[in-house]
């Protein structure tokens, strides 16, 4: 329920006079900005707060950037979420004599949620807008018909994801970490492997995200209309290219601009790391053999906390962090910003 359903809703109402409803599609569109605005400040900060945090990119950058990302998102993929939240929660069909009762809904909704996000922003209090949405739809719906036209199937499955959602998520963390710990951070020269890895990345990153935009993507761009393998066949296209611009011109610069930035302190530094790295390792080794098969097992998995990362290899993450940053801004896009 939001802006989509309150015009639709005025588009529809033609029986009233529009001076009756041109109230509520002004102060629809202030509260519309507002919720927007409470939506920058506390959930949009999320996805690129670990990147400011770091200092891979500043303030500026990330407001840059976010614009950009978080609207590809909204428009490229977040059509289906609208329906979802414009019709899929509580049945409109039982306004369908009394539109002016949905308009009325509509903005209060909008007000609820948009006064929610600013006083949770205003207590530092990191809050979900579908949440949000959600619940003031919902809201709305039990006082006006009670629990007449709930959709409990569709809202099942989304408090569901409630819970799946940070269990999914942090089970793929910590595979992708246990991934790069064992391919990149413990080889000899992690620097190299990292490079190695960089276009496979990419590739793997940027055919996913691709196809997720093609696969009965946005009906204003008319990509609902591509067939499963015209998707797969675009989204691989965009992949393979991608993964050959980061193997001929990005990796070749990016590895020259890391060395540039490495200095004979850093090196030595690094080279004294590495002998008390293997230190420790031999001695865990020899420990190792001594445990259990469980235990030596998750030696063996899990990564060593008092390891110390190579210095150029930390460089070289950052700016993944500053592409999964970008991915981040635009999966809340295509899921929040609507």
């Amino acid at each position: 329920m939001d802006t989509t359903t309150l015009l639709t809703t005025i588009a529809t109402s033609i029986d009233f006079d529009r001076s009756a409803v041109l109230w509520a599609l002004i102060v629809g569109v202030i509260l519309a900005f507002l919720l927007g605005a409470g939506m920058g400040a506390n959930d949009v900060s999320n996805a690129f707060g670990t990147s400011v945090g770091s200092k891979v990119v500043t303030v500026i950058q990330a407001y840059i950037l976010a614009t950009i990302f978080e609207t590809l998102g909204a428009v490229l993929v977040g059509w289906s979420v609208t329906d979802t939240m414009r019709k899929g929660i509580v049945d409109t069909s039982l306004y369908s004599n009394d539109a002016m009762e949905l308009l009325v809904g509509q903005v209060a909704i909008l007000g609820g949620c948009a006064a929610w996000l600013m006083l949770a922003t205003a207590f530092h209090m990191p809050v979900s807008t579908t949440h949000s949405l959600m619940g003031a739809t919902l809201g709305f719906s039990l006082t006006r018909k009670g629990f007449q036209g709930v959709q409990w199937k569709m809202l099942g499955k989304i408090v569901a994801s409630w819970f799946v959602s940070p269990l999914l998520s942090g089970t793929i963390s910590a595979v992708l970490y246990c991934l790069v710990d064992h391919l990149v951070l413990r080889r000899e020269h992690p620097l190299e492997s990292g490079l190695h890895l960089l276009p496979i990345f990419y590739f793997a990153c940027i055919t996913f995200i691709t196809f997720a935009v093609t696969y009965d993507g946005s009906k204003l761009l008319y990509l609902d209309r591509l067939a499963v393998w015209q998707s797969i066949l675009i989204a691989l296209g965009f992949g393979i290219v991608t993964a050959l611009i980061i193997q001929f011109i990005v990796k070749p610069r990016l590895r020259a601009r890391i060395a540039n930035s490495s200095s004979n302190h850093n090196i030595k530094q690094m080279e004294t790391v590495e002998s008390e790295t293997e230190k420790k390792i031999d001695v865990e080794s020899q420990t190792t053999k001594r445990s259990s098969g469980i235990k030596s097992f998750f030696n063996w998995l899990l990564p060593d906390r008092t390891r110390e990362n190579c210095p150029e290899t930390v460089r070289l993450f950052g700016t993944i962090q500053l592409f999964t940053a970008c991915c981040a801004g635009f999966a809340h896009g295509a899921n929040d910003v609507r």
